[in-house]
């Protein structure tokens, strides 16, 4: 091994669109954790402590006590559009600059989110579970009836990639009038779909679906949550495909079983993962997925390249494409 090579921390089995290109690369070492379940902080800890660079994803924690520890690292690599796991500004602090893969998950996280408005509006995981229960029976006129979609108000909350890529499949599919409430305009939006901006209060007054693609910040963590739901139509169904404490599930609960809402579906909870007995896994009107969003072939070799190509440019010119904190490299 030679002294100069870079010392890469792989924490878990990443697809290998990027992570044959690291192995392949003599400037790199990596060492790839065995085994399938995620590190414990202690494992991480311990291993990181003698790499340059890890590469990693949402299921490792990154907080400042992590960072002040391992505050010889050169940089990070996120394997994920998301980084709420990381303490960025401590991050930023110390030198460390932090790359992540926007976009590469959008088609993907978008079709999830198509899929559980049909699926909740259609109460088809339920529905097929009655079958594996053995209750299929005989026909019911008025027995389970879900709502279409066509011609509905959709309201996308944070009109970023994904949210404006769902919004594109609502338009196109079911000529849906789409609202959206994000932190700034977006003309693409307005002009393609003839979305209209709205403030939240009106997104959730007017909206037969709202769908939540925003970060989570300390802002946007648990805004969907009783007083949320309540001014929501009582027909609307709510979509979180974003981060699992975007809403407050206990709420969310309360609202489903009381009729403020229609339905939900969700691939994102609060814990995750979910527990088996959580009243949302058996409520007719829910569908439940976990976390799965960016769960594609291509989606996940793309985010594996990305992730990579962070780190070889940075090595290679000082610069990271996709960069969460770029006042870490502009002095």
């Amino acid at each position: 091994m030679m002294a100069d090579k870079k010392r890469i921390l792989v924490t878990r089995d990443f697809p290998p669109a990027g992570i044959d290109r690291l192995k392949e690369n003599s400037a790199f070492e990596l060492t790839q954790w065995e085994m399938d379940r995620p590190m414990t902080r202690e494992e991480l800890l311990e291993r990181a402590k003698d790499h340059d660079v890890v590469l990693c994803t949402l299921t490792e924690r990154i907080d400042r006590e992590f960072l002040e520890a391992c505050s010889h690292l050169e940089m990070i690599s996120q394997f994920a559009v998301g980084y709420d796991n990381i303490d960025v500004a401590a991050a930023a602090e110390l030198g460390i600059p932090v790359g992540f893969t926007p976009d590469a998950m959008s088609d993907a996280t978008a079709d999830i989110a198509f899929g559980l408005m049909i699926a909740s509006a259609r109460k088809m995981f339920y529905l097929h579970n009655t079958i594996a229960k053995g209750e299929w029976g005989y026909f019911r006129p008025r027995g389970h009836l879900g709502v279409e979609l066509s011609g509905k108000t959709l309201g996308i909350f944070g009109m970023g990639r994904i949210g404006m890529k769902t919004a594109q499949r609502c338009r196109g599919a079911y000529n849906m009038e789409i609202l959206y409430c994000s932190r700034n305009r977006k003309p693409e939006a307005e002009k393609e779909l003839d979305a209209a901006l709205v403030d939240f209060d009106t997104l959730l007054g007017k909206s037969d679906i709202v769908s939540a693609h925003c970060a989570l910040t300390a802002g946007t963590r648990h805004i969907f949550n009783r007083d949320a739901f309540e001014r929501m139509k009582p027909e609307a169904i709510f979509i979180n495909t974003a981060r699992g404490p975007i809403h407050h599930e206990p709420d969310l609960i309360r609202a489903l079983e009381g009729g403020e809402i229609r339905g939900a579906g969700l691939d994102v909870t609060d814990p995750e993962p979910m527990r088996q007995d959580n009243p949302l896994l058996f409520m007719e009107n829910v569908c439940v997925l976990p976390h799965v969003g960016s769960g594609t072939n291509e989606a996940r070799n793309e985010m594996s390249a990305m992730a990579a190509d962070n780190i070889v440019e940075f090595y290679r010119n000082g610069r990271i494409p996709h960069i969460v904190n770029p006042e870490v490299l502009s002095g």
